[in-house]
């Protein structure tokens, strides 16, 4: 568990941690100097006698020039009330420390989670499923924090504890010993019972979390087909057990917590009045005297308990939610892919030489060579799952070929130089995904929004006058682009591909859910839009590549050139 914080927090988090155990180091002392401080308050209020008997008290009582008992007692009464008021303030302030760290965390954590996720290869993100991402983010980094704050409060307590308890030793070993046997024994049986428990419910608690998000994304993802199904007894179901195991691991969790704090109370009261039978029964007939020490024992065992408490249900935190710091290492552990500055330059051609790629060890590409001139239209054409989608995210660099290369104008695409060659790309998908928002924040996606860029764009995909009949670039196209037709939202994506300045444009399958008519249009204005562009094109229907340069088949992992008439 150490290696893991270690690995997820920052040298910084780790130097703010040390800083917070000094802290809770003074703390624990300033605790045992408040319970230390009242027995020999009792005991001196009680008998004035003690003033002069006892070194200590004569040494403060002539050094600080009192007049009398009486005011050396009230000063000493003063000091305690002053000191109990200081007890509570830097409490109070180790307390805000704790949580402003551990809670503070929180957007630290998922700013490094999105980052990884953003930074992963293409190839690793397909293989993830988007529920378990978000979930990690909104929940797992909640879960987190609680875990770091319980160890960081569990580690304060445990020096409270320790420090209390080493006074009590040098002050009663015989009685103290007899109290850590009970507390061993109780601490024993809690651990071995009620924390394997826990444990159990938090994997339990993820496992329906789990698939609570996965049911969710995939109802909310296929709604249209739902509702015409008109049948959505399954999918409740599915949510519903979820939801209920969720909840159940949560409502015992919470019980289970409760169960050492009753135990303890009723123990603490148990071992005092055990305490005053065995002092009772050592000298029945003098039991005034140990009125400083029981009291002593009394206040310890009133401080002692409630930090036994919070360390057990500190530690009970830790462990359900212990799955949680195990998902975000292992996620901030994924291998993000780091890219070079170095310009890439496309003047002349794309090359591709003896390109292969596999999908877990399942060829799709074979000895692919190919050469593609700038401004020429290229085609690609197959069945459904031949490749084709494959090559062309070779070819942009998304996808990294197991062997062979891709060169432009002879230079070698590699990691120095992949991110210039993909900021040349302009791609448009078939499936167009908008965000709700206006049009102008659906093109610009994330860039900088020049307004005049925009409204270049945007007619440019012929859309620029249907957006004037409603609001122009402040259009609001609801989420997914629901109140955009099929058509529209493609020309968004054609504005928005254009609105990098691209050299190479990119349609995968752009047009395949439109109609003939609607598709002819808007090649025609791709084609257009791409004079002086390159152009790949993935396609099913040939009316998309009519006018194309090159047309290439991919059957069987390999690539052939073909000719429009024979297809």
């Amino acid at each position: 568990m150490i290696s893991k914080l270690k690995f997820i927090l920052s040298s910084y988090d780790q130097r703010y941690i040390y800083g917070l155990l000094f802290l809770s180091l003074l703390v624990s002392m300033v605790e045992l100097i408040g319970i230390s401080a009242i027995a020999p308050f009792i005991a001196v209020a009680s008998d004035f006698n003690l003033i002069q008997s006892k070194t200590y008290f004569s040494l403060a009582y002539e050094f600080l020039n009192f007049k009398s008992s009486y005011d050396f007692v009230l000063c000493f009464g003063i000091t305690l009330l002053i000191f109990y008021v200081f007890r509570s303030l830097i409490n109070l302030l180790y307390q805000h420390l704790l949580a402003r760290f551990t809670f503070g965390r929180y957007h630290l954590i998922v700013e490094r989670l999105f980052r990884s996720y953003l930074g992963i290869n293409y190839e690793d993100f397909i293989t993830k499923n988007t529920s378990h991402l978000t979930k990690t983010i909104t929940t797992e980094a909640h879960n987190f924090t609680i875990l770091l704050a319980a160890f960081l409060f569990m580690t304060s307590e445990v020096f409270v504890v320790l420090l209390i308890y080493g006074t009590l030793l040098f002050v009663d070993f015989k009685i103290t010993l007899g109290l850590t046997l009970i507390l061993a024994i109780l601490g024993f049986l809690l651990a071995r019972f009620i924390a394997l428990k826990i444990k159990r419910q938090g994997r339990e608690k993820e496992s329906h979390q789990k698939m609570f998000f996965e049911t969710l994304a995939s109802s909310f993802g296929n709604y249209k087909i739902i509702k015409l199904q008109s049948d959505s007894a399954s999918i409740w179901q599915n949510f519903s057990q979820s939801l209920s195991g969720y909840s159940l691991a949560n409502i015992k969790n919470q019980t289970f917590f409760h169960i050492p704090r009753l135990l303890l109370e009723a123990v603490g009261f148990c071992m005092m009045i055990l305490v005053v039978l065995y002092l009772f029964v050592q000298n029945p007939s003098n039991v005034t005297s140990y009125l400083p020490l029981l009291s002593m024992y009394v206040l310890a065992l009133y401080r002692l308990l409630p930090s036994i408490n919070r360390i057990l249900d500190s530690y009970n935190k830790i462990l359900f939610n212990f799955r949680s710091l195990e998902i975000i290492y292992q996620d901030l552990k994924m291998q993000t892919q780091e890219l070079g500055d170095i310009e890439a330059t496309f003047k002349e051609k794309i090359r591709l030489e003896n390109l292969s790629f596999s999908y877990q060890e399942k060829p799709v590409l074979e000895e692919i060579n190919l050469t593609i001139y700038k401004g020429e239209k290229i085609a690609f054409i197959g069945e459904s799952g031949s490749g084709k989608s494959t090559l062309v995210d070779c070819i942009i660099g998304l996808l990294s070929p197991k062997n062979g290369t891709i060169s432009v104008d002879d230079v070698k695409i590699d990691k120095t130089n992949l991110k210039s060659w993909r900021s040349k790309i302009g791609y448009i998908p078939q499936n167009v995904y908008l965000f709700a928002g206006s049009v102008a924040e659906n093109v610009a996606f994330g860039r900088e929004l020049d307004k005049e860029k925009i409204i270049t764009c945007l007619k440019n995909a012929k859309i620029y006058d249907f957006l004037q009949t409603k609001e122009g670039l402040q259009t609001q196209v609801g989420d997914g682009g629901i109140a955009l037709s099929g058509g529209q939202k493609q020309r968004i994506a054609i504005a928005r591909a254009l609105y990098g300045d691209p050299e190479i444009l990119v349609l995968d399958e752009a047009t395949s859910a439109l109609d003939t008519e609607v598709e002819a249009k808007i090649m025609e204005e791709i084609y257009r839009i791409a004079s002086d562009k390159t152009l790949l094109i993935i396609a099913h229907r040939l009316s998309t590549i009519a006018h194309c340069d090159s047309i290439y088949r991919l059957q069987n992992n390999t690539l052939q050139k073909i000719c429009y008439a024979d297809i």
